[in-house]
C-alpha cells in the first residue's frame, strides 16, 4: 500500500532546435518523503524516453508495458514505431488504467520525447489518456506551476540543446524551492540525433552537522 501511494513530482519537457530535453526531480512522497533518489525518467526505446508523474506503482507498471508493447509492435511490423504511434499507445494505456475499478484511483501522467524520421517530438500524456503534441515546452506534476513560470519567461524559439539544459535546471529549481513534494535532486536527459544521453544526475543533500 505504501508503494502504491508514493507520489509527488515536477517534470519538464523542452523542444529545442537540435533535440528534446527531459528533466525531473528525485523526490517521492506519501504524506512525507519516502524516497530521495526516485528515478522519474526512463528510456522506452533507442530514441524515446518518458518522464512520470503520479502514483509510482502505476507509473512503473505502465512504463514496463509500453516498453514491451513497442518492442512487440516493431517485431510484428518489421519496422521501428514512430513517436506518434508510441504516444497513442501510451495514451490508450492511460485511458484504460484510469477507468478500471480499483480501491486506489490511478493518477499518472507522462511526458514522451524522442526523435524519428519526421524529426523531434514532445508529447504530454494526461492522466485521462489525452495526447497533446507540444511544440515548445511542458511541465507536469505538483511543482509544475512553478516550473511553468520560469519556462514562460525564459523560453525562446529555436533554443539550442545546451541552452535548453540550463533552462530545464532553472525550471526544476524553481519547483525545488517552492513545492514541498519536489526535491532532493535533479535529472536531465537529452534526446538528439546522436541518441539519448544523461547529462545531469545530481543529488541535493541537506544535512546539518554539529
Amino acid at each position: 500500500m505504501n508503494n502504491e501511494l508514493k507520489k509527488g513530482t515536477t517534470t519538464v519537457g523542452i523542444v529545442c532546435k537540435d533535440g528534446i530535453i527531459l528533466a525531473a526531480d528525485k523526490r517521492a512522497t506519501a504524506g512525507f518523503v519516502v524516497n530521495k533518489r526516485a528515478q522519474k525518467i526512463f528510456k522506452i526505446a533507442d530514441d524515446m524516453a518518458i518522464t512520470m508523474a503520479g502514483l509510482v506503482s502505476d507509473a512503473q507498471l505502465l512504463t514496463k508495458i509500453i516498453k514491451a508493447q513497442l518492442k512487440l509492435k516493431d517485431i510484428q511490423t518489421n519496422r521501428k514505431s514512430n513517436l506518434k504511434e508510441a504516444a497513442n499507445m501510451l495514451g490508450g494505456l492511460l485511458y484504460s488504467n484510469l477507468r478500471k475499478p480499483s480501491m486506489i484511483q490511478s493518477v499518472v501522467g507522462f511526458l514522451l520525447g524522442g526523435v524519428d524520421k519526421a524529426g523531434f517530438h514532445l508529447y504530454d500524456l494526461g492522466i485521462d489518456g489525452s495526447v497533446t503534441d507540444v511544440n515548445d515546452y511542458v511541465s507536469d506534476g505538483s511543482g509544475s506551476v512553478f516550473a511553468f513560470g520560469v519556462l514562460e519567461t525564459l523560453y525562446k524559439k529555436d533554443l539550442s540543446v545546451n541552452d535548453g539544459i540550463k533552462l530545464a535546471v532553472k525550471a526544476i529549481n524553481a519547483a525545488l524551492q517552492r513545492d514541498t513534494a519536489t526535491g532532493n535532486g535533479i535529472d536531465v536527459w537529452t534526446i538528439t540525433d546522436k541518441g539519448i544521453d544523461i547529462v545531469i544526475e545530481k543529488e541535493l543533500l541537506i544535512k546539518v552537522d554539529i
